[in-house]
């Protein structure tokens, strides 16, 4: 497969529509129906169902957008590395996180290293621990900020000097918000929203004393966001970190949990892998505070 070839399905599957595509390409429509074809041919599937004035992607052609878009990414990030300079230092570092407000010391760092550098580029990449893994593993970003119970083996990281802690956010009018905390016992009964990645690692079964089976699990998100309005809305409670959702002048409550829990916050990249000049900077920077704050 060329990367010009993959270049091509992609803008064809953004646009689906072939003439579109085209133009956009700058190239004539027989050219590019040419060169899709060759791709089928050469890959032995149908990636388009073809319709009048609209062609959708087949399964095949799903599987191949999502790492199509994949290569030309980490093709792109790679040239830029090379191409950037020692005397005026450029380049893109990318970053997959986890919702949690200990980014605010990374971010501290990327706004040292763009005062420094104006030319380097920061991309923010938000998600769970295993969408940033998967990220992390492919090539895709240059490092990870992952958030309590994780898997770290196969990765270099550090330590960041804070924490998380856990809680159950809820409605300011439900009987638990009068509570200064909340315990195992509280929460049995109680319709609860939980991130898949709390389900996934069972990091909260010893302070509950059993796994999540006993729970009234009504909802499970990747994202705090919509779980917290699905808790305004009156759905149930969130077991979530704090500081993630502002509750200042809203009908929302946190409460930690009793004992407390604590989340560590690990700033990962993978092993025997070569940072470009741009990410080297960085990670000194981000050192540089964490050994401050230490």
């Amino acid at each position: 497969m060329e990367l010009r070839v993959l270049r091509y399905f992609v803008e064809v599957a953004r646009r689906q529509n072939i003439t579109a595509a085209a133009e956009a390409l700058h190239i004539t429509q027989p050219t590019l129906s040419k060169q899709l074809m060759d791709l089928e041919d050469e890959l032995g599937k149908r990636l388009f169902d073809r319709g009048r004035r609209r062609i959708a992607l087949t399964e095949a052609g799903v599987f191949l957008l999502r790492r199509a878009q994949e290569i030309i990414e980490l093709t792109d990030r790679t040239e830029a590395a090379l191409r950037a300079t020692d005397e005026a230092l450029t380049g893109d570092i990318s970053v997959g996180c986890g919702e949690t407000e200990g980014m605010r010391l990374v971010i501290r760092a990327m706004q040292r290293v763009h005062e420094r550098h104006p030319d380097i580029t920061f991309h923010l990449y938000s998600g769970n621990d295993e969408d940033v893994s998967e990220r992390l593993n492919s090539g895709l970003i240059d490092f990870g900020l992952f958030v309590g119970d994780t898997a770290l083996a196969e990765y270099d990281y550090i330590k960041l000097p804070v924490r998380d802690t856990w809680g159950l956010l809820m409605r300011s009018d439900c009987p638990l918000a009068a509570a200064p905390s909340i315990r195992p016992q509280d929460i049995v009964s109680v319709p609860l929203l939980c991130s898949r990645q709390a389900l996934a690692s069972n990091e909260l079964s010893g302070w509950l004393g059993s796994d999540f089976s006993r729970l009234n699990i009504l909802s499970t998100h990747n994202l705090i966001h919509n779980a917290a309005l699905m808790v305004e809305e009156g759905m149930g409670c969130a077991l979530t970190i704090d500081r993630l959702v502002n509750t200042n002048g809203t009908a929302l409550v946190f409460r930690p949990l009793e004992p407390t829990v604590n989340a560590d916050l690990f700033f990962a990249r993978r092993k025997y892998h070569t940072l470009s000049k741009a990410s080297e900077v960085f990670l000194a920077v981000l050192q540089e505070l964490i050994a401050k704050e230490q």
